[in-house]
Formats: C-alpha cells, structure tokens, sequence
C-alpha cells in the first residue's frame, strides 16, 4: 500500500466467537439478527495481528495494521508511532460474558518478555492451546460497564478469607489454610498453589460439599456466586474464587482497572475493555482452555486490596475520562445533543471511536464527507485531523495519553 493521507475512516472490526459469550449483546449492538448463530464473546477494535479491524479506503476494506504499517506517524502521531515501535498501543473491545471467564492475571512487561523468549525456545507454536505468551507485551486493561457487570478481582483480607472458609467447614482445605496463615505474600502463595494443585478428584470433594452448606445459608451475593460456579464448571476448584477476591457489581458508567499481576475473573455482563495491545492470559481455573498454575503463580503480585472502581471525571460539558495509571490507553465517554455537541483539536493522537446509543455525524477538518456512526458504529481518528461530533449519541473515545 503507497503511502497517503488517510482521514477518518469507518471501521469494519471482527468478533471472537468464545463459549462463553451472548447470542444476543454484541449482535444487538451491530443491529444484527438475534440470537447469533454462535456466542459472540468479544468485538475486537484495533490492529492486534489475531484480528485486525478493516478500514474503509474507498470501495475496499484494508486491514488497520496495514494501513498503520504504511504510515505508522501520519496515523498514530509521531510521539506515539515513536514511543510504540509504530504500533498501535491499544486494543478496544466490547466483551459479552453470557458465562463466567477464567481465572486469570495478566504479566508485566518483563514477565511478558520473559515468558514469550522461553515459549519460543520451546518451540511452542504461537498457535499452540498450550500457549500463554502471544506476544512479549503487558496488559493492563479497564473494563466499563455498559450494562450490569460482576467480576471477580483483588485478593481479599486473609483473615477473612480464613473466616469464611472455616465457617462453610471447608473439609480437604486445611493444607490450604496452614499456608494462608502465614502471612504474607508467601503465604498467599502457597494458599493458592495448595489449592489450584488439589487432585481433580479432591476439588469435586471440597467444591460439593461447599455448594451443599450455602445451599443452607441466607442467601449472600459471594456465596450465591460460589454455588452458580460450582453448577457451570462440576469439581473446578476455581469455584470458590468469591470466598477469596472481591465481588465487584459495576453498575453500567463505572469501570475498573486491572493492573499487571492481579487475579480477577469476569462473570457476567456486557462492556468495553481497553487494554495495552497484548492477548497474554495465564490461567488458572474456571475454563477448559490451557491452565498453568506455576506460570500464573510466578507473575502474580499476591497483594491484599479494594477493587480499583473508577468512575469518569468531567472534563467538558460532554465529556468524562476515566482516570487510570496506564501509558498505552485513555478512555473517555461524550454525551452530545442537539445543544452540545464536541470538538477535538488537530493537535491529537489516534483514537477509536464507537458509538453505543443513538447517532452522531462525526465531520473532520480535512473537507472530507462527514461519517454517520449510529449504535455499534466505529471509526479511526487518525492523529492530525481536527474533527466535530454532532447529534445525540453517547460515544466513547479510545486514545493515547500524552508521555508523562
């Protein structure tokens, strides 16, 4: 592809059909037919080599990784094409979670440069089901909610860890509890190694026999979480991830942010993740695919702490971000209408943007046509152009924070 000016641009992005995802969120989002063929998990927005979105350039649809690798400054900006190797530092998605995710964390940038030498010295294809490591990048990442959304995240007070578990009497846990008893991050350690490294067998023992006593308990939201695991996923120890994180019930504008290293699992509901631009999960339950309790258990930080809950601040008439430590990402949400609408300077780096409620006609500077992105709509913004939103739509806006 030549070199050119590329202006702004719609977006054609693909989904990732994962068991665990609705027939019918993401389908509804595009305006398509319901219920989907198959579950329909995540809708990917970026140039991730997995599944790059397609940019419309005339009557084609080119792939954004190329279009970025033709001329990574004119579309990234040159600060950011300079800082990031020429690539896109994010990656946008709706995530539809009909079922619970697996039990994950995800590396910091050395563990991730690490992990992926040492899969590749092993010759462990990059396709491989036994991969963790698909790139050699972190991934901190920020889900907010578009709807209700439960997760699972942060490791709670290990006295209360300790409580609960010795109030549900549960039997086959005691080499578990020994080690959480400790202290510590060595003894958050060696609680979880006890107990993600049961015999198969013993899990089912000591997960049925759990779900058995809260099915004589009041009811309580991490309790009733633990018996709805114990049915989906039959002698997974993973069951009982809500007696030992945080139960986190977003509320659809609020979000939270996973930093590297925190244990967290998502368990129902419709929302946008931004993250850095990385697909490298360890796994530790709760799902059929590749489980690697050493390998989760060398990246984990193993830290006691409150679920990090952001909710955006103002920073126009239209427009709210949420607030986070990351480099790579920055997101905010802009609520225009007939009498507010919004303008972005030309002085910007890239950004994605999608609409999830109403519409909007998105005009640049540059004298091209004006866009419409109605709901489930989205567009490249490339760095460079000034552009004004109009309508009614709420629209959120993936971009780049400027270096620090």
């Amino acid at each position: 592809m030549t070199h050119e000016t590329v202006g702004l641009s719609l977006l054609r992005n693909p989904v990732m059909n994962y068991a665990w995802g609705s027939r019918t969120a993401i389908a509804d989002l595009l305006g398509q037919p319901q219920p989907a063929p198959q579950p329909e998990a995540e809708l990917w927005l970026g140039d991730h080599p997995r599944a790059p979105s397609l940019l419309r350039r005339g009557d084609a649809w080119v792939s954004l990784a190329t279009v970025i690798g033709s001329s990574p400054a004119a579309v990234l900006g040159e600060d950011v094409a300079r800082r990031f190797g020429g690539r896109l530092p994010f990656l946008l998605k709706v995530l539809a979670a009909a079922r619970p995710l697996s039990i994950q964390a995800h590396p910091d940038r050395e563990q991730a440069r690490r992990g992926f030498d040492r899969e590749n010295a092993a010759g462990i294809p990059l396709a491989a089901a036994e991969r963790s490591y698909s790139d050699d990048n972190h991934k901190p990442e920020l889900l907010c909610a578009l709807q209700p959304f439960c997760a699972l995240c942060s490791l709670r007070p290990a006295a209360d860890v300790l409580r609960q578990l010795e109030d549900l009497g549960a039997d086959g846990l005691g080499p578990a509890a020994t080690e959480l008893r400790r202290g510590g991050r060595d003894g958050w350690r060696g609680f979880l190694r006890a107990l993600l490294t049961l015999d198969r067998s013993q899990q089912r023992l000591v997960v049925d026999a759990c779900a058995a006593r809260i099915a004589t308990r009041p009811p309580q939201p991490a309790l009733e979480w633990v018996a709805r695991l114990a049915s989906a996923f039959p002698g997974d120890i993973g069951a009982l991830a809500p007696l030992f994180l945080n139960l986190v019930r977003l509320q659809p504008g609020q979000a939270l942010y996973q930093p590297a290293g925190e244990l967290h699992a998502y368990l129902d509901g419709v929302g946008l993740e931004l993250m850095a631009n990385s697909d490298n999960v360890l796994r530790g339950g709760l799902t059929p695919k590749h489980v690697d309790v050493d390998g989760l258990l060398e990246i984990l930080t193993c830290a006691e702490r409150p679920p990090l809950v952001i909710r955006p601040e103002p920073v126009s008439a239209v427009e709210r971000i949420y607030r986070t430590p990351a480099d790579e990402f920055s997101l905010s949400v802009i609520d225009v209408d007939q009498a507010h609408g919004y303008r972005a300077p030309a002085a910007r780096p890239v950004e994605i943007l999608i609409c999830v409620a109403g519409q909007a006609t998105v005009a640049g500077d540059d004298g091209t046509a004006a866009l419409t992105l109605g709901r489930g709509a989205s567009l490249l913004a490339p760095a460079g152009i000034g552009y004004a939103i109009s309508g009614r739509a709420t629209v959120y806006r993936a971009t780049v924070p400027p270096a620090v």
